[in-house]
């Protein structure tokens, strides 16, 4: 699992959110998909890494600004997971 987290510049409200996590969604296979206007990022949860060049190309395409993008392992942390090994 990949945790993509995005730079966003334009995002002014929930709607602009909105905007960005359909579009995210309809373009790639993620798992989770959340946006904040206030912070100016989009956060993505993929099985695989998406190029950057995509990414950027599908958000450019919704009028906003993809900045920067960043990629990481993710594991997902909750209640049971240090049992689940």
């Amino acid at each position: 699992m990949r945790k993509i987290t995005l730079k966003i510049d334009g995002m002014m409200c929930g709607m602009c959110e909105s905007h960005i996590n359909d579009a995210v969604r309809s373009a790639f296979r993620v798992k989770k998909v959340t946006s904040s206007h206030s912070r100016g990022e989009t956060v993505i949860i993929a099985e695989e890494d998406i190029p950057e060049a995509e990414l950027k190309k599908a958000i450019d395409a919704t009028g906003y600004q993809m900045i920067s993008a960043a990629s990481e392992p993710y594991e997902k942390k909750g209640l049971f997971s240090k049992f689940s090994k």
